[in-house]
């Protein structure tokens, strides 16, 4: 006789148990059925389904803030430990270091502290466990005041996700540990800032300090741009008055909680800056957000300055050459948690790609041949001009009016395939590339009478930048629908309904790309949002090459210097006033197609660590003056430190090279959709794998066709191919055949039969199939004709669904429209003869 089901020896015999052993008072000890992913969100067309997510039969929690274990149950039939592996695998993702497999009977064990696995009659108690893992990772396991075991604020009732409690408690161990550099690199959109908020609130509550004093800890929040800093400030509403924030000329010392950005950290003369007004000892917490945006040099000697603050670094890259640096001072990460993951776990939005190409972008611009060819060339005095200019210097070092209209235009029709109200970002070259992008778009969709169709937004300062912004954040707010931007959107910017991330500049940066492409990755149901489309013009797209993936074991540990370690650094002023630039951009370039770059601070400074050996071009530009490019030699043991005075600009003068009267041709495009597995794939790859499921579920043309006119055998088949990941909305994307006859999609992909639409099916029943309607009196014919009609509009599916005549033109329901046909056995039989009609000519 079988023994009991899963569900009743979890109930029978598993609870009872766990709770004889102190896990059931009080009741958040015990998390029963516990789903701690959403599920990954898989496309189907321009729609979306979610797979199942990642559910724990039981996590055991020591404090109801402090997840401790995890236990799988299987029912009587199974072996006690059936469930180990999962319930490792399970413990690894959320940070457990107990796992735990029954069958109701036996328990098995499997202790991460001693990597052993042993046989048990009862569970561990709470507080054994507890002093298992504190022993393990050396932690002082009184609970009064531990900041480990201190209640998250549940004000809003939203709790953190699974990876966020890991890296909050992840980075309170490493606080207790004694550690004081801190690193925790999450992908945009997996909200780092709730988790600073949650990691402030529990230190503060538990008055953790670095003196070890009665009093709550001074906990500053440190970011790079103001819209940054306001977005953490709300975010950590509940400390209500204790808050405050940092600007230039204020150094409030009466609050707990500070905000700043470094610029206004930094403002004042040296010595007397605003940083060093506060003690070194104020602060003992600084948590600085993008951490890797924060190589300008000022940040380095704020942190300098509190150094006897622990310091968390937030970033969303991973470890790269370019960001080494910032590796090099907080350490490896304490916690990692990637696009790759958030789109497998379903909290953040995967992802289309379409790529286009120009003639220009594929070949470059060849000024002699093109003038060859009728285009104009317009020299500003004292330019010179190359012979030839490749993508990444399209407006940068020459304007090309035609190429940027040949842009929009394309972006124009994709939108209004896609739809034109669809949330939109464009990163641009620089703020004349920006200008001219938002005067075509708006031109292009002057129809709509909507002045803020789209809207340039590349500064947060005024009143007229922030309500842009704030405009194009709000998801109740139609417009602006499409903000293009240099680089203030890439990183932070909270956007949720963005739909399309476009690239109009080349990126040669691993990180500055996962950032721009985060734009797009938050999820927004109020916008039906669970997915977004990178436009890719400048093969940025590129670099998902490289994606996010999780860390290999042993990547860890020493880190050696790499080969990019020559050091580029210096000062950017007007050469007429002497003052400093502030946002002139600096970019190194190592090949034609490589390009390094950031903009200067409020001192004009700029800093590049990882550079490579040899020669570099660099160059340099900023609003109204003119650009300076030199060639630089670079070595490890002569770092470069320079003093650049650029000319200014008069109002009549040009600022580049430019070039009218281009022919430019759109030369290819291509179309990227991601699997089941987080892989992108072609639309070729996605057809072999089509073909490959279509015939190992039928071998022939003929099965196909039987199985397709049997009703039973058509849903078995639909469904069998749906749970691999075979969609009749993508084929007909991919094929370009929105008419196309869902069967014919099957046949022509599975046997390179011709596609047929449902309107030629239709026709032709009517041609060839007459005597099959007279057979019938006139109002069965008329049922039968109207649904020939229904099937011209809607496939077979929706003729074949029982619910079919509770729609006009029947509005009635079966046992009604039987009537004419002698009941509800003939008025199956006849539309199973009318479907087996419709593919008829398919059986021979």
């Amino acid at each position: 006789m079988p023994g009991m089901n899963e569900a009743d020896t979890c109930r029978v015999f598993v609870t009872p148990a766990l709770q004889t052993a102190g896990w059931g008072d009080p009741l958040w000890r015990i998390a029963e059925q516990h789903y701690f992913t959403d599920g990954q969100i898989v496309l189907v067309g321009d729609g979306h389904r979610r797979q199942k997510g990642k559910k724990a039969d039981y996590i055991l929690r020591y404090q109801e803030s402090f997840p401790i274990a995890v236990v799988e149950a299987k029912d009587e039939d199974h072996d006690p430990g059936a469930g180990l592996q999962q319930a490792k695998d399970y413990a690894l993702i959320l940070g457990l270091f107990f796992a735990y497999s029954t069958n109701g009977h036996g328990i098995e064990e499997w202790d991460f502290t001693t990597n052993t696995q042993r046989s048990l009659d009862a569970y561990p108690s709470p507080e054994e466990l507890w002093a298992r893992l504190c022993a393990f990772k050396v932690l002082d396991a009184a609970r009064l005041r531990n900041p480990l075991l201190t209640p998250y604020c549940a004000k809003g009732g939203k709790m953190p996700r699974y990876y966020q409690e890991v890296a909050i408690n992840n980075t309170i161990e490493a606080i207790l540990q004694g550690r004081n550099r801190i690193l925790i690199n999450l992908a945009t959109g997996t909200g780092k800032t709730v988790i600073a908020f949650q990691l402030a609130w529990k230190l503060w509550q538990s008055r953790w300090n670095t003196a070890g004093a009665d009093r709550v800890p001074r906990i500053l929040f440190l970011a790079d741009r103001n819209v940054l800093r306001d977005q953490a400030y709300n975010t950590f509403e509940p400390f209500e008055n204790e808050r405050d924030v940092i600007a230039e000329g204020k150094a409030p010392t009466n609050r707990s909680i500070y905000f700043g950005i470094y610029q206004a950290m930094y403002s004042g003369t040296d010595g007397n800056r605003l940083f060093q007004q506060y003690p070194k000892d104020f602060f003992d917490l600084i948590v600085i957000d993008e951490c890797h945006r924060s190589g300008f040099g000022t940040w380095n000697a704020i942190l300098k300055h509190f150094e006897s603050a622990v310091q968390l670094g937030m970033t969303a890259t991973p470890k790269r050459t370019e960001n080494i640096d910032t590796y090099k001072y907080f350490g490896d990460s304490v916690f990692t948690y990637s696009l790759g993951q958030g789109i497998d776990d379903g909290f953040l939005a995967t992802y289309k790609v379409h790529r286009s190409v120009t003639n220009f972008t594929r070949d470059g611009l060849l000024i002699q041949d093109a003038t060859a060819q009728g285009a104009q060339l317009e020299v500003p005095p004292g330019e010179n001009v190359d012979d030839r200019y490749d993508m990444p210097e399209f407006e940068r070092k020459i304007t090309m009016p035609d190429h940027v209209k040949k842009l929009c235009e394309h972006l124009n029709k994709l939108m209004h395939r896609f739809g034109r109200m669809e949330k939109t970002m464009v990163f641009c070259v620089n703020m004349d590339h920006a200008l001219q992008v938002t005067q075509e778009l708006n031109r292009l969709n002057a129809d709509l009478n909507l002045p803020d169709y789209t809207v340039r937004i590349v500064s947060e300062e005024g009143a007229t930048g922030k309500a842009l912004l704030e405009k194009f954040q709000d998801t109740e707010k139609q417009v602006p629908v499409i903000a293009t931007t240099v680089d203030l959107l890439t990183t932070g910017v909270d956007a949720p309904s963005v739909r399309n991330v476009v690239f109009m500049k080349p990126i040669a940066s691993i990180v500055s790309f996962k950032q721009i492409v985060g734009r797009g990755s938050r999820l927004c149901a109020d916008t039906d949002k669970f997915w977004f489309r990178v436009i890719d013009y400048t093969n940025a797209s590129r670099l998902f090459d490289d994606w996010d993936r999780p860390s290999e074991p042993g990547e860890g540990g020493a880190q050696t210097d790499p080969p990019f370690t020559c050091i580029v650094g210096g000062t950017i002023k007007d050469e007429e006033t002497g003052k400093p630039i502030e946002h002139a951009r600096v970019y190194l370039q190592t090949s034609p197609n490589e390009i390094h770059d950031q903009f200067t601070g409020p001192n004009g400074q700029f800093f590049f660590s990882s550079v490579g050996k040899g020669k570099v071009v660099m160059v340099v530009t900023a609003a109204d003056h003119r650009r300076v490019q030199m060639t630089l030699t670079t070595a490890p043991e002569a770092p470069i430190t320079l003093d650049i005075a650029l000319k200014p600009i008069k109002e009549s003068q040009s600022k580049r090279v430019k070039i009218t009267g281009l022919n430019v041709r759109m030369v290819d495009e291509v179309y990227e959709e991601r699997d089941a597995d987080g892989n992108l794939v072609t639309p070729e790859d996605y057809l072999k794998k089509v073909r490959q499921e279509l015939l190992a579920a039928c071998h022939s043309m003929v099965e196909l066709q039987q199985a397709w006119v049997d009703k039973a055998r058509r849903d078995e088949l639909l469904s069998t191919l749906e749970s691999r990941m075979v969609h009749l909305d993508i084929l007909r994307e991919i094929l370009h055949r929105p008419d196309a006859d869902a069967y014919d999609l099957l046949a022509h992909v599975a046997f390179g039969a011709d596609l047929h639409s449902c309107e030629e099916r239709a026709n032709a029943l009517f041609n060839l199939h007459k005597e099959f309607f007279e057979t019938f009196d006139d109002e069965a014919r008329g049922i039968l004709l109207s649904l020939v009609e229904k099937y011209r509009y809607g496939g077979v599916i929706e003729v074949a669904d029982p619910a079919v005549f509770t729609l006009a033109p029947f509005n009635s329901d079966v046992r009604h429209v039987a009537k004419p046909f002698g009941g509800i056995a003939e008025l199956r039989a006849a539309m199973d003869e009318l479907i087996r009609r419709i593919y008829m000519q398919e059986a021979a």
